[in-house]
């Protein structure tokens, strides 16, 4: 744990040699979820792999830079593109980045996912606010010893995502002709996508949309007490009874292609914090 400590020191000292205001906001952005970028007047973008400690992004789509600047008065830092289990990242260093932008003073957390929608309800290029989650990842990022530096081991998630960054969102969604949907998501180890019987069981559970991210990062989030918001873009429709293949490189399309909209509802809500 004073190796952890340690590290988030060193890279926070390497990100506050940059000279820039401190962060209010933390954004993470999701497979082919990058259009946030060009509201952000950039001061400096800086690749992954300069930062003491940071994973790499292996992810076709994650740029893999960590981006300050602003959104209108509001100083940001952004991560375009995330860490995931899948690649062979342990828990702690895919929400290692939350737990630096917390240490550089971020007090708000925004995150983006591209998700398969099982609610029949949902179409593809729809958006969807998390009203909650279900983890089913097979380790859990606060899993070893705890450091009080941190927050309580045993964080309370009875309500993980933030109703008033919600409600920003929703009504920024709202003012952009494109209300927002609400939903439950479960997180998933991947990489591959699911069986037809796994969608039914995963629907059963109550989950609504299926993706293999954010979860853990909202967890560290809940532990260091920053309030957090995360919206899904429905990629692709999971119904077991009429499923069909689906690539990587469709995904992607789907998110790029929606990809404006949730761009501008995040960066009009970042604008006004």
């Amino acid at each position: 744990m004073d190796l952890l400590l340690e590290q988030i020191a060193a890279a926070t000292a390497y990100l506050q040699s940059f000279s820039f205001a401190q962060p209010r906001v933390g954004v993470v952005l999701g497979t082919g979820l990058g259009e946030l970028v060009k509201h952000i007047t950039i001061a400096h973008s800086i690749p992954y792999q300069q930062i003491p400690h940071f994973p790499e992004s292996t992810v076709e789509s994650h740029k893999g830079h960590l981006i300050l600047g602003h959104i209108g008065t509001t100083p940001v830092i952004a991560m375009q593109g995330r860490f995931h289990y899948y690649e062979g990242y342990t828990m702690q260093q895919i929400t290692f980045p939350v737990r630096v932008m917390k240490a550089l003073g971020i007090e708000q957390l925004l995150l983006s996912n591209a998700a398969g929608g099982m609610n029949p309800a949902y179409k593809k290029g729809s958006l969807v606010l998390l009203d909650d989650h279900i983890n089913m990842q097979p380790e859990n990022p606060l899993r070893g010893l705890n450091s009080p530096a941190f927050g309580p081991r045993f964080p309370d998630m009875s309500r993980p995502y933030d109703p008033v960054l919600g409600q920003k969102l929703q009504a920024a969604a709202t003012a952009l002709g494109a209300p927002l949907q609400s939903g439950v998501y479960v997180s998933v180890m991947g990489p591959n996508l699911e069986t037809r019987a796994e969608y039914r069981f995963l629907r059963m559970i109550g989950a609504d949309l299926v993706g293999m991210s954010t979860v853990p990062e909202v967890i560290v989030a809940n532990q260091l007490q920053l309030p957090c918001a995360a919206v899904s873009v429905v990629t692709d429709e999971c119904d077991p009874d009429n499923l069909h293949p689906v690539s990587i490189e469709e995904i992607i399309a789907v998110a790029g292609t929606a990809d404006k909209l949730l761009s501008s509802v995040f960066a009009q809500v970042i604008a006004a914090l």
